[in-house]
């Protein structure tokens, strides 16, 4: 049976995964099989497994981290949203279908035995399980039948860290608003608070960590630095999302609304050259490489796109020869018509950007598998690929019949000049230095550096934030809540 610790965060983004991740690292190092859980996840950046199953990109990290394979039973539950006031709701790996936000908190006690099973697997494979909550612990409208914060830790007996977000104000607040806010038995699961995302001298911080320990009860296990650590994000407020200036060359990547699995891009930061972002037609300008990403509501982001001006912005792009490549939604905003009659994303149709010869039509049944292709001879700047490999996964419930040359040489993707796409999430995994080197060539310029082989860069990412944090938190204060329990 596995011993169990969870962390719990006073509000979104509070670096719950980020420190999940560093502790399966640390227990790792330490000697123990670790594996991460999180009961529900709410995000729109997702991952197929080797059996065809999707989860959130989170616990693929964190598993990574724990040097483990990825296994949907880390994350049972998945939340991918479709609109303001709905969700796609991915059980199990498999998509259960589109609910709005009120049958969902209505049925979702009946998940439970679904989670139990899942804790249950992964309780007698592994020494440890660290688990990850969602939000805040006291959204006091939402706690009814919890399970993912505090219902889920009584359910297995888990105790609990409460993490703080210095870096955004109020962490007195929040620590200590959300343990009076706690009911008692709740309160006593916690087992320590820590500070998250500190800048600057720590020592600076002493008198605030006993004022938090005098006046929360608790411990206080540790003050942790803001880590620099380049890893895998889901979260919608992802500080990625908000970069908008351009590197040596100008890789810009759309930002939807509903934007999805932006992770393809983390490539492009190993070569030394982060994408921007842009969210508005003003911020277009004049890229070297224009990518339109995933979307979890195609149509909507297609209305999206006609409003904010971009769409004339894109198609300028394209025919001044600027390099556009689309991937899953992105890809099928390219064409020239897409349609939704089973409402798989909320009905309708609507015309495509119109920049490839293809339609797309939306079905219920969701394609999921991992995938290798060799890049065909294509015309444009996307020929540099001819001959090599891409590895990914693919993701969708669209399918296109395009009638332009295909991408891959098993006959996947659409390739029309300098205008591409695919549905392989991670299609630029390998390619990244390709293509950037490429695009340094054609500008006059000379590529010196040399990217890390993505396993190797993750490596050194999970041992920076293992260390990091490591040295922060009491992890005698962490062992004795492990071997405790509640």
């Amino acid at each position: 049976m596995a011993k169990a610790i969870m962390l719990q965060g006073t509000m979104s983004n509070a670096g719950k995964s980020l420190l999940t991740a560093a502790l399966c690292r640390i227990f790792r190092q330490d000697g123990y099989s670790v594996a991460p859980f999180k009961s529900q996840n709410m995000a729109l950046n997702s991952f197929v497994t080797a059996d065809g199953l999707e989860m959130g990109r989170a616990q693929v990290m964190q598993a990574e981290a724990a040097g483990t394979e990825p296994d949907v039973r880390m994350n049972p539950i998945l939340l991918k949203p479709t609109s303001d006031m709905g969700s796609q709701v991915i059980l199990n790996g498999r998509t259960l279908g589109n609910m709005r936000a009120a049958e969902y908190f209505r049925r979702k006690r009946e998940f439970v035995p679904e989670i139990k099973r899942a804790y249950e697997w992964l309780d007698s494979r592994f020494d440890i399980i660290v688990i990850e909550g969602a939000g805040s612990p006291v959204e006091l409208n939402l706690k009814s039948d919890d399970i993912v914060n505090m219902g889920l830790a009584e359910l297995v007996s888990s105790p609990v860290l409460l993490i703080g977000d210095i870096d955004r104000g109020g962490v007195f607040a929040q620590l200590l608003g959300t343990l009076m806010l706690l009911e008692p038995r709740e309160r006593d699961l916690v087992k320590g608070l820590i500070v998250n995302k500190f800048r600057g001298d720590r020592g600076l911080f002493k008198d605030g960590v006993k004022i938090l320990e005098e006046r929360g009860g608790k411990p206080v296990v540790g003050v942790v630095p803001y880590v620099d650590a380049d890893l895998a994000d889901e979260d919608s407020l992802s500080e990625k999302l908000g970069a908008k200036k351009a590197s040596s060359v100008d890789i810009a990547v759309i930002r939807l609304p509903r934007i999805s699995n932006f992770t393809d891009f983390d490539c492009f930061s190993r070569c030394g050259n982060p994408v921007r972002y842009v969210g508005r037609a003003g911020e277009l300008g004049s890229p070297d490489l224009l990518i339109i990403p995933g979307t979890k509501s195609t149509l909507a982001d297609r209305r999206w796109l006609r409003e904010t001006g971009l769409e004339a912005g894109i198609k300028d792009l394209a025919v001044r020869g600027t390099p556009i490549f689309g991937i899953c939604g992105g890809y099928q905003l390219l064409g020239k018509k897409i349609s939704d009659p089973g409402c798989a994303e909320g009905g309708g149709e609507d015309v495509g950007l119109g920049l490839l010869d293809m339609d797309t039509v939306f079905c219920g049944e969701k394609l999921r598998t991992q995938k290798r292709a060799v890049f065909s001879s294509v015309d444009g700047f996307f020929s540099c690929l001819a001959g090599t490999e891409a590895e990914g996964y693919e993701i969708h419930m669209g399918i296109t019949v395009s009638r332009e040359k295909p991408l891959f040489a098993d006959g996947g993707g659409s390739a029309k000049g300098n205008v591409c796409g695919s549905y392989l999430h991670g299609v630029f995994d390998s390619q990244a230095e390709r293509v950037v080197s490429d695009i340094y060539r054609e500008k006059g310029l000379e590529y010196r550096r040399k990217a890390l082989d993505k396993g190797d860069y993750n490596e050194l990412q999970y041992n920076k934030l293992a260390a990091a944090v490591r040295q922060s938190l009491n992890m005698e204060l962490v062992y004795r809540a492990l071997e405790e329990g509640v």
